[in-house]
């Protein structure tokens, strides 16, 4: 009896370690989850986002129907390299153990410039199945997008130093332009600015739409002459983005 209750203490010590360490590498908005867990609702930052504190009206209008939002730690200026997709698989995996899902639970990839670049490399390239992408203001081409600013450069470089690679030919791996034949045949929606300063809407957006729609890929696309990078959506704009990611939930 002492022994069992020995293993039970460390069963539950090694529980209790395995959700702190997971809540160190991303905020998880399991709080403000009203009933069941429907969906993983994977939300990528933004070049040089950091540590989250409170959720989003989008974050909480997915919680209240039953989306886990997740906002992974992959790092402010990752790009989605190799090494942020095999974080976010990882991520994925030991949150399905931790809350007891399904392995077959509904996963949501989105985000916003670089965050919305991410979701749409993170679906090709991810080990799991992703149920739909939603996109605002993403990065399609990595390359126009390198001399787009003068900031962009050094970010980029961080990200693939140490890769063997030369930049052409990793332009084309972490580019959504260059690897739409590879995409899985899933709903996307995108939402694009006419006034966007810091990521061309026709250099990338228009371009990604275009080769997609020639794919007969499934695309909702979302043009807004006014707005600029990322925001601020109208009222019924927001409104079509976030019933598109909570109809893929599950039951």
């Amino acid at each position: 009896m002492k022994g069992s209750l020995i293993v039970d203490r460390k069963e539950k010590e090694s529980i209790e370690m395995k959700n702190k360490i997971i809540k160190e590498t991303a905020w998880i908005g399991d709080k403000y989850v009203k009933g069941k867990i429907k969906a993983i609702v994977l939300n990528f930052h933004g070049l040089g986002g950091g540590l989250k504190q409170n959720p989003s009206q989008e974050e909480l209008a997915w919680a209240e129907k039953g989306g886990l939002v997740v906002f992974p730690y992959y790092g402010p200026w990752s790009w989605m390299n190799r090494e942020a997709r095999a974080f976010v698989d990882e991520l994925i995996e030991s949150i399905i153990v931790e809350y007891k899902l399904k392995k077959d639970i509904p996963i949501i990839s989105t985000g916003g410039s670089m965050g919305g670049y991410s979701s749409l490399l993170f679906t090709r390239y991810s080990k799991h199945k992703i149920k739909a992408c939603y996109a605002n203001c993403p990065v399609c081409d990595l390359k126009y997008h390198f001399s787009e600013r003068p900031d962009l450069p050094a970010t980029i470089h961080a990200a693939f130093r140490g890769y063997r690679e030369g930049m052409e030919e990793l332009f084309v791996e972490h580019s959504p332009v260059k690897q739409i034949e590879n995409m899985p045949d899933i709903p996307y929606m995108i939402i694009h600015g006419g006034k966007d300063p810091a990521v061309n809407q026709k250099a990338h957006s228009d371009k990604m739409v275009k080769l997609m729609k020639k794919r007969r890929m499934r695309i909702e696309y979302i043009q807004i002459p006014e707005m600029g990078h990322c925001a601020p959506i109208p009222q019924k704009e927001w409104e079509r983005a976030v019933s598109f990611v909570i109809k893929h939930f599950g039951k």
